[in-house]
């Protein structure tokens, strides 16, 4: 996990270092819409989009492993409850039991 956190940061540092470097005028077309801004505004929108794209692409499977993980321990918690039964099931039957 802090790996990614480093390569993310890594790559936010590179993305406004290149985007600072190229601050020319450019225009954008895209479909019927029109942008005019500098080439530094339109890389760093380019790169929060794709750091947006990346985290809705990657939220199902997170929260999916957090579901899972919850579900395991939940069953650990009923395991290690239903052994504390047994364990005091077993030292109350042999307290009971008849001694030789």
């Amino acid at each position: 996990m802090q790996i990614a956190i480093i390569a993310a940061i890594l790559t936010a540092i590179g993305g406004v270092a290149f985007a600072m470097q190229n601050n020319v005028p450019v225009t954008v077309n895209f479909l019927f819409w029109r942008f005019d801004s500098s080439l530094a505004m339109v890389l760093l929108l380019a790169l929060a989009c794709g750091a947006l794209i990346v985290a809705l692409l990657s939220t199902p499977a997170t929260l999916k492993r957090q579901w899972q993980l919850a579900q395991q321990k939940r069953l650990i918690d009923d395991l290690e409850k239903a052994s504390t039964r047994q364990v005091d099931r077993i030292a109350t039957l042999e307290g009971h039991a008849p001694t030789e």
